[in-house]
């Protein structure tokens, strides 16, 4: 009799929390559930996804002047029936001509991470990695606004469907102070000597 008392005991208890669960809702959030075979793209605060930097920027800039001028001064002087004629004349001319070009290529994966959703469903995403190499720091940094749509199914973007893209590539060390100019070269092109 103490084994039925057990068992209808049991049944009880599993029913009460049965009830308990199905009275509350599912066990599953729908809201942050993702099924084993579902799509692994980014779309909340908290999720990764791999950026593919390709940024390539080339300008080129051309001016050409030409101005040339002339003055003429004539005097004519006369005194006792001797005549004197007097011209000074001055001209000028100049001419430049001056080409500038800068090109500038930057490749890199970079991972991000989503640190907010947009009410129109853009996710704002941060990242930012540092290497050190023998004393030379190169610090790459993103910020930038992602549409959902726009993210592959392998969880990656380009950095051009990136809007608001914010990129920043620097380098600290050895060799980029080498590439500073001095300041003695900086104060003489500041005061147009060079």
């Amino acid at each position: 009799m103490a084994t039925y008392a057990l068992i209808g005991l049991f049944i009880a208890c599993l029913g009460f929390t049965v009830h308990a669960q199905t009275s509350s809702g599912s066990m599953i959030n729908p809201d942050s559930y993702h099924g084993l075979a579902a799509d692994r793209r980014a779309y909340q605060v908290g999720d990764t996804l791999t950026v593919l930097v390709t940024e390539t920027a080339r300008a080129t800039a051309s001016a050409n002047t030409d101005a040339s001028g002339g003055v003429q001064l004539g005097a004519n002087a006369q005194y006792h029936n001797i005549g004197h004629n007097y011209a000074l004349g001055l001209n000028g001319e100049d001419a430049g001509q001056g080409n500038t070009t800068r090109a500038g290529t930057l490749q890199a994966q970079l991972a991000v991470r989503v640190i907010g959703v947009e009410g129109d469903g853009m996710l704002r995403v941060h990242g930012d990695q540092t290497v050190e190499i023998n004393g030379e720091k190169q610090q790459f940094a993103l910020t930038g606004l992602v549409r959902p749509e726009d993210i592959s199914p392998n969880n990656t973007i380009l950095s051009n469907r990136i809007s608001e893209a914010d990129i920043h590539y620097t380098g600290k060390g050895d060799i980029s102070t080498a590439q500073r100019h001095s300041i003695l070269y900086r104060i003489t092109r500041w005061l147009g000597l060079i």
